[in-house]
């Protein structure tokens, strides 16, 4: 059965795009922990990452540094931490999440924003890009 990323990769479901490429694509998670929340996934569904190719997971990583950026610029954190906890989807995702502090990386803050909120926040980080 195909994960929900699969899902949005071949257009079943809507999502909020960031970038994409040949190997991987990035999108603004749907339950945003902060403002610009961002999921960067290989279009390859792997459930683990440590079993992606190489190539895949060296570019999930290459497009989390150049979004890390742009999210750094559109939301003015001082930092954007990284996640990879893989228990929600068995598809491997990396969590680019803008924070200030330590707590501001707590799942537990996810809130689903409005689709007009969601717009905002996808054309301030596509601006920076």
């Amino acid at each position: 059965m195909a994960s929900v990323f699969t899902k949005i990769l071949s257009g079943e479901l809507p999502s909020y795009k960031i970038h994409e490429d040949e190997l991987t694509y990035s999108f603004l998670a749907l339950d945003q922990v902060n403002a610009g929340h961002t999921l960067v996934i290989p279009k390859k569904e792997v459930n683990h990452w440590t079993e992606v190719p190489e190539a895949d997971f060296l570019q999930v990583q290459l497009n989390a540094q150049r979004i890390g950026k742009a999210l750094l610029k559109a939301t003015g954190a001082p930092r954007i931490g990284q996640m990879v906890a893989g228990f929600e989807v068995p598809h491997y995702h990396l969590h680019l999440i803008p924070a200030w502090s330590i707590p501001d990386l707590d799942f537990k803050r996810a809130k689903r924003l409005t689709d007009e909120e969601m717009k905002k926040i996808q054309a301030e980080i596509l601006r920076h890009l």
